[in-house]
């Protein structure tokens, strides 16, 4: 009885070639004629000798975002052990990400590992910390914008839509109503740590209770992939208890925000999301912070200088 081949892998590069299918999965695999729309193609050097064997290549070619182009390609029809080896194939510039394709039907694709690298148009949402507070240049997204902008003013753009005092659920119900008018590629979800405060009347007693955000990502990756944009997760800052612990009626504890990045990280490990992690740039640097909540000036400018170092 054949193997079920539960998984639709979209490819417009080297694993369409029988000779590589042959390599990887012993055999040619079941394909189907599909595009990607919104996304153009630039070549990626390979300096993985294996990989370079197997392709005979060693310049492949990468998907970067461009509002109205597509990409023609194919749709491969993998089993589990398949999609394991096509994972093993790919290069660590690579990620296998969630795409829309152009029939409206969902795939696996093989994405440039730098999300921001590959954006076009960037949609932020998030708290106060993503909005901005306490920082009169705009804060690290500000930052990141006109970086981004600067490096193709013609077709790069940003939108930071935070709303101070969100959290994620509040994030989850906004985002939707949003996101239409300004067609991002990329979904920027800047994760602060207003979900990791509890009342000061109940901290003691629910102090250990774990941090639930499933039920706020589940339905913004899905908003995401509906907006044909790929999701991407910014993790919490790291935070000065000594001046945060009861804040606005709400305690703040490191232990609650660490706990928060590892939800965060957990779960985008899970479902192949893209996780930046804001937490060392202003680890024990409490003069980075305007109140132990909110960075400073300069302090939004490590963030980005952080980020800015992942590419």
């Amino acid at each position: 009885m054949p193997a079920p081949r539960p998984h639709t892998l979209f490819s417009f590069g080297t694993l369409l070639d029988e000779r590589v299918q042959n390599v990887l999965f012993g055999q040619a695999v079941p394909c189907s004629p599909a595009s990607l729309a919104g996304y153009t193609t630039r070549p990626l050097p390979i300096t993985d000798e294996a990989v370079i064997a197997a392709s005979g290549l060693d310049v492949h070619l990468t998907l970067t975002r461009r509002l109205d182009a597509e990409v023609e390609g194919a749709v491969l029809h993998l089993t589990d052990q398949d999609l394991a080896a096509a994972d093993a194939y790919e290069v660590d510039d690579y990620a296998r990400r969630r795409v829309r394709l152009s029939s409206g039907e969902s795939a696996w694709a093989y994405l440039d590992a730098n999300p921001l690298r590959a954006a076009a148009r960037i949609a932020i949402v998030g708290d106060s910390i993503a909005y901005g507070r306490c920082d009169p240049q705009g804060g690290w997204t500000a930052h990141l914008a006109g970086a981004h902008i600067a490096g193709n003013e013609a077709d790069h753009r940003v939108f930071n839509l935070a709303i101070p005092g969100s959290t994620l659920a509040e994030v989850a119900e906004q985002t939707p109503a949003l996101l239409a008018p300004r067609r991002p590629d990329t979904l920027l979800v800047a994760a602060g740590i207003n979900d990791s405060a509890l009342p000061v009347a109940v901290a003691e007693a629910r102090a250990d209770e774990p941090v639930r955000i499933a039920d706020s990502l589940d339905p913004l990756a899905a908003t995401a992939l509906r907006h044909d944009a790929r999701l991407v997760v910014v993790g919490p800052l790291w935070l000065d208890e000594e001046r945060t612990r009861d804040y606005e009626g709400l305690r703040f504890t490191e232990a609650r925000a660490r706990a928060l990045r590892e939800s965060l990280r957990s779960w985008c490990d899970a479902h192949h999301v893209d996780f930046l992690d804001l937490w060392e740039p202003l680890r024990k640097s409490p003069e980075l912070f305007t109140d132990g909540l909110h960075p400073t000036p300069e302090g939004h400018r490590a963030l980005h200088r952080h980020l800015a170092a992942l590419g």
